[in-house]
């Protein structure tokens, strides 16, 4: 697995690089292809945060922890990966290593992730609209208005299907198709 450690305004002992690789190294076992991890490491109103990016493939997972102790983060990350892998593994079986959630005999960490069992996905509403030509600002506004966090829109400059949406920090997203 390869690695790629970023720290936003923190400066972060390379002691904490070694124990993340330890620890997402462990993961290496669920995938086929040569995985890369990104670990972004940050602190945020006293908490210590790590977002893990694992892209293997096609396949890209992503977990954010927060918790008071950089240490607890990276394990509380690995932990919830670990909780999305199993969660899905039906799904993911055909990109996954094969035997990837065998458990191997010798245990030396135990996990806590139980086993759950995956449902099928299930539509409960579906609404059709004509997706409109409209400029990224008026976009931002119908989504304002009507409360949403992504509004779905056709641009009016490249006539292109695009989605803007709300992001944590505040601001807004955008994303088009490539066509």
């Amino acid at each position: 697995m390869k690695f790629t450690f970023t720290d936003k305004k923190v400066n972060l002992p390379k002691s904490l690089h070694s124990y993340a690789e330890k620890k997402v190294g462990k993961l290496d076992r669920y995938f086929k292809n040569e995985a890369e991890a990104n670990l972004v490491f940050s602190v945020e109103k006293d908490r210590n945060k790590v977002e893990l990016t694992i892209r293997s493939g096609s396949t890209i997972l992503r977990v954010a922890e927060s918790t008071s102790d950089m240490f607890a983060s990276v394990d509380a990350a690995v932990t919830s990966m670990e909780r999305q892998l199993r969660k899905h593994k039906t799904r993911l079986e055909k990109r996954l290593r094969q035997g990837a959630f065998v458990q191997p005999e010798p245990v030396e960490e135990t996990s806590f992730v139980p086993d759950v069992e995956e449902g099928e996905f299930q539509v409960v509403r579906t609404k059709k609209f004509p997706i409109k030509p409209m400029t990224v600002d008026e976009a931002i506004l119908q989504m304002d208005l009507l409360g949403h966090s992504f509004y779905a829109f056709k641009d009016e400059d490249g006539g292109v299907f695009a989605v803007v949406y709300k992001r944590n920090d505040g601001g807004y997203g955008l994303i088009e198709d490539e066509a």
